[in-house]
């Protein structure tokens, strides 16, 4: 399995625009749940910290094989949240990494 974690930063004047565009990216990526081959889990998370090193969002997902994480990225349902989210962001941190289970 590939655990595929994504954080944004968002743009936003106020505290409730950024929450906004929070929420936006949340919903848009919520439409992917059972759209896209391979992809066992997604789950989205709004900060509620608001330290200011925190990301604002983070997305995490697993996969169930490397195979599967890089149909994902030219899945045009995933082409399709991307084209539609282009703008919220101001930065974007990515890890990808194979989980492995310890006997």
């Amino acid at each position: 399995m590939i655990r595929h974690i994504v954080m944004w930063n968002v743009r936003g004047a106020t505290r409730e625009e950024k929450q906004a565009n929070a929420e936006r990216l949340q919903r848009s990526f919520h439409s992917l749940r059972g759209r896209v081959p391979g992809l066992l889990h997604l789950e989205i998370g709004i900060d509620s910290s608001r330290i200011d090193y925190a990301c604002d969002v983070v997305l995490v997902s697993a996969f169930e094989s490397q195979a599967a994480l890089d149909a994902y990225a030219q899945h045009p349902e995933h082409l399709r949240v991307k084209a539609e989210l282009a703008d919220l962001r101001t930065q974007r941190h990515q890890v990808d990494y194979e989980v492995r289970t310890e006997a």
